[in-house]
């Protein structure tokens, strides 16, 4: 059987540690080779226990060499990761990636070149770190309508509404905490502000559906604005919040979006705590399902890397390419539903004057605009001083929420911007 010979683009945290993998001596049932590995920082290249002859400097130069035969691309990003992954297609050689980004923002141009090249493309380490949750999309649920996923997809922010929760930290010294500890980067934005959980969601809902989601679809939407008080408002409301990437597939249309949530305290997302990930899926024929573990970190990221790099070379062994499609067929003409036509209870934190009667104009301006109270909580203070008034409403639609937080927020008792998160049940 002819030996597998893999090029690696990028030795930085996920690629060392598929270089660690390799040398750890595992058996494996088809004859593979980690023939070169590309890294540009000399540093990089050092820490690595991989024979010199190994390492090269430009990963380019992957693109054109004739001996490898699988591109494993970890450098990320949507520059030179691009140019390798279209590349190496080009070439004939078949590519595994954990490109989140490049995947969610340039997905369509390289499946399409992957169908005009008869190429190879697997991608399990963008979502979930070590969840194997592509491999369940791609094969597990193929005889499913994904009716909804909710995902905790990223464990940055877990992390920091973790500690908000159990530690009673603010968000900057959550964040602090997470930075310290090695869980966020130094600018965390990507992170904070949803658009890392956007991006897992483009590739999970457009597996889902079996048609390519545009990102700019994907209403997002992060944690930067939450409180230690809006966690203890939920507490005592019954609920947790989670930063939710969220699809739902129903006869309005189709749902994506990610925004912080709130779930009730015994949803089984709710104990999803730390670092972990978890992704709670819905099928038509399998009901309810539930994917739980470590969504990041070196080794169990490089863990569904060499899974990919196995299941191509089990391809390339016995000559079959493509064997599973980039995206199982499906609805081609599917519609986007707009967040302003999206139905959800919702929590609204509204900050104001501690003054008789204000109360009830904020309860009068939902009403008038079709918004029905569920439960107030409502804790005084000094005449003087701020004060919050938290609602949680029955189900309506955004739009209207929307309408009427605009002119809560106009009242001359209104201090603050008013917090307003969605409800999942």
């Amino acid at each position: 059987m002819k030996t597998i010979n893999i090029g690696v683009a990028g030795l930085g945290t996920v690629g060392s540690g598929v270089a660690e993998i390799f040398c750890q001596g595992k058996h494996f049932d088809i004859p593979i080779r980690l023939a070169k590995a590309a890294e540009a920082d000399s540093a990089r290249r050092q820490s690595v226990k991989l024979d010199k002859s190994v390492l090269i400097n430009d990963a380019r130069q992957l693109i054109d060499d004739p001996v490898i035969d699988i591109v494993v691309e970890l450098i990320g990003g949507c520059g030179i990761a691009k140019e390798i992954v279209l590349g190496a297609l080009k070439n004939g050689k078949a590519v595994v990636t954990a490109n989140k980004a490049l995947l969610a923002k340039h997905g369509e141009e390289i499946f399409s070149a992957v169908k005009k090249y008869d190429g190879d493309i697997y991608y399990e380490a963008s979502v979930a770190g070590g969840i194997p949750i592509i491999k369940i999309f791609r094969e597990g649920l193929i005889a499913n309508k994904i009716n909804s996923i909710f995902g905790i997809v990223n464990g940055t922010c877990n992390y920091i509404l973790t500690k908000m929760k159990e530690d009673g930290a603010n968000f900057s010294e959550a964040l602090t905490g997470a930075q310290k500890e090695g869980y966020a980067e130094k600018d965390p934005t990507l992170d904070i502000e949803g658009f890392d959980s956007a991006h897992k969601l483009v590739i999970l809902s457009s597996l889902a559906l079996g048609a390519w989601i545009n990102p700019k679809d994907v209403y997002t939407e992060g944690i930067s604005r939450l409180t230690h008080s809006d966690i203890i408002y939920a507490s005592e409301l019954g609920y947790v919040i989670k930063l939710l990437a969220i699809y739902k597939n129903n006869k309005e249309g189709v749902e994506v979006r990610v925004h912080p949530t709130l779930l009730p305290e015994n949803h089984v997302l709710s104990s999803v705590n730390g670092v972990f990930n978890a992704i709670f899926v819905k099928g038509d024929n399998v009901g309810d399902q539930l994917f739980y573990g470590r969504g990041a970190g070196k080794l169990p990221t490089a863990s569904a890397v060499v899974a990919d790099i196995l299941d191509v070379a089990r391809n390339l062994s016995s000559g079959t390419r493509r064997r599973l499609p980039v995206i199982n067929t499906g609805s081609k003409n599917a519609k986007v539903v707009p967040i302003e036509k999206v139905v959800n209870k919702c929590y609204l934190r509204f900050t104001t004057l501690d003054r008789p009667g204000v109360l009830a104009k904020i309860a009068g301006i939902l009403g008038r605009n079709r918004i029905s109270i569920e439960s107030v909580i409502q804790k005084g203070k000094k005449e003087t001083e701020p004060v919050h008034i938290v609602i949680m409403t029955h189900v309506a639609v955004e739009k209207d929420i929307r309408k009427a937080i605009g002119l809560i927020d106009k009242m001359p008792e209104v201090k603050a911007k008013t917090m307003m998160m969605r409800v999942e049940e």
